[in-house]
């Protein structure tokens, strides 16, 4: 059985996005997040350390529960499973890739940026979706007016967000977790500034609801 999707979201209030651009950086960021009390990684597959690093963390970090980013394609999917990935998230929603993730036993939030894009991943029977691009599509007014119609909806707003901005994000009522690429910034990962990354993640960790 796949995770449940809104299950990532109990792990914490911010679920990194994740670019690698080298495979040997994969275990030791990941083993540094998981220290900061951040357990749900997403690796984006927007190099070709992507898919690697998926499946040296899933090997090699247990305590991390690890998925793909960027996910585009069935064949992304199929490749993220393949890799010990526990869940994909994609830019947008694709109802191909939302049923290979039932058959791949992958849990799967989809980006939306608008109302029939909502009601389309809803029919899929998607219940917890990604928000993206979120601040250049509507940021918190938007999530405010989903909300009325999709009471149901519960979303991972991602992109635009900062560590100032996020306890505000997470105030709303239809928003579980957010996603954010400021815990593992690329000077960080290419210096292997471990403890940086540690101390970044421990900050997330302690975010909290900002009305």
């Amino acid at each position: 059985m796949p995770i449940p999707a809104r299950e990532l979201a109990t792990h914490g209030p911010v679920i990194p996005v994740i670019v690698i651009e080298h495979v040997d950086q994969a275990v030791p960021m990941a083993r540094a997040l998981v220290a900061g009390g951040v357990r749900v990684l997403e690796v984006t597959l927007r190099t070709p350390a992507g898919l690697p690093s998926i499946e040296r963390i899933a090997r090699e970090v247990p305590d991390a529960i690890v998925g793909a980013g960027t996910v585009c394609s069935v064949a992304d999917a199929q490749a993220a499973a393949s890799a010990g990935g526990l869940f994909v998230v994609s830019p947008g929603f694709d109802p191909d890739i939302a049923r290979a993730c039932v058959d791949l036993d992958l849990a799967c939030l989809p980006g939306v940026a608008t109302a029939g894009e909502v009601m389309a991943a809803r029919k899929a029977g998607l219940d917890f979706l990604k928000f993206f691009p979120a601040v250049p599509a509507g940021g918190i007014p938007m999530l405010k007016a989903l909300h009325g119609p999709f009471p149901d909806i519960a979303f991972c707003p991602t992109g635009g967000l900062t560590p100032q901005t996020a306890g505000n994000f997470l105030a709303l009522p239809n928003v579980l977790v957010c996603g954010g690429s400021w815990l593992t910034p690329a000077d960080a990962l290419a210096a292997g500034d471990w403890a940086r990354v540690t101390q970044l993640a421990q900050q997330a960790s302690a975010l909290k609801p900002v009305a």
